[in-house]
């Protein structure tokens, strides 16, 4: 039997298992790949109440990523919640001298979908550094926004650009809802347009987008097309039933 490639969630625990490290492991088992996973916050919630978020301390996640890396081969690492930008970089940097190729898909998590908030009023000095750390972050066009409050989304693609790749979701834009946009290479744009004609929304719906990236990263397969089977994986998923936790098909 072939080996299945490893790859790494770190991010919260949600106990609907819509989002975080429950929803990206079915995505890994869904692309044929083995999900390990490093808990960064048990979060009290279900598919649609967030009420709270309870933090792992850094030094016990950094220890989970260490154990990890010492017995499984790991090339690609998606990222959801953290407590803070100063975090984040301390995870980043911890990845980086475990393996100096790996690839860091970020999903930069800025409020739940419920209207509970992270990241509020902390200085963007670390997140600018974490940036260059990153492979690919995929924020959403509500986050793409307040990431730098003071540029216009424009100006905020082209900055970000200058340090890492952006897979911009589309799902929140008012014009040209769903079409998504990979940015890559500090020049490339590609636009990813929607196959469905209506989709269902789904909790956790960008947790999934972002680890159905990684894993096609995890796969090799190369940044374009990887964006784009990612975008119609999750279309499958929002489609697979109407309500707001979806199920996970075989990609």
């Amino acid at each position: 039997m072939k080996k299945r490639p490893y790859i790494l969630s770190i991010a919260g625990l949600d106990p609907s298992a819509g989002a975080g490290l429950t929803s990206d492991i079915k995505t890994f088992e869904a692309h044929g790949l083995y999900g390990l996973s490093v808990c960064t916050a048990v979060t009290v919630q279900n598919d649609i109440d967030f009420k709270s978020s309870h933090w792992i301390p850094v030094g016990i996640i950094l220890d989970q990523i260490e154990t990890l890396f010492e017995r499984f081969n790991i090339n690609v690492v998606k990222i959801g919640i953290v407590e803070n930008w100063n975090i984040l970089l301390l995870i980043l940097d911890k990845l980086h001298k475990l393996k100096t190729s790996i690839k860091i898909v970020l999903d930069p998590i800025l409020k739940a979908s419920a209207g509970f908030d992270f990241h509020t009023q902390e200085t963007l000095e670390y997140f600018e550094k974490a940036l260059k750390l990153c492979y690919i972050i995929t924020p959403n066009y509500d986050e793409i926004k307040i990431l730098f409050p003071e540029k216009t989304v424009e100006e905020t693609i082209i900055y970000i650009l200058e340090k890492t790749n952006i897979y911009l979701k589309g799902g929140h834009r008012k014009d040209k809802k769903g079409w998504d946009e990979l940015y890559y290479s500090k020049l490339v744009q590609i636009n990813i347009e929607p196959k469905a004609d209506k989709i269902y929304n789904k909790h956790g719906s960008g947790c999934v987008l972002s680890s159905s990236l990684a894993s096609n990263l995890a796969m090799q397969i190369e940044l374009e097309a990887a964006a784009r089977n990612a975008k119609y994986y999750t279309e499958a998923f929002l489609n697979s039933d109407d309500g707001l936790l979806g199920t996970h098909k075989k990609a």
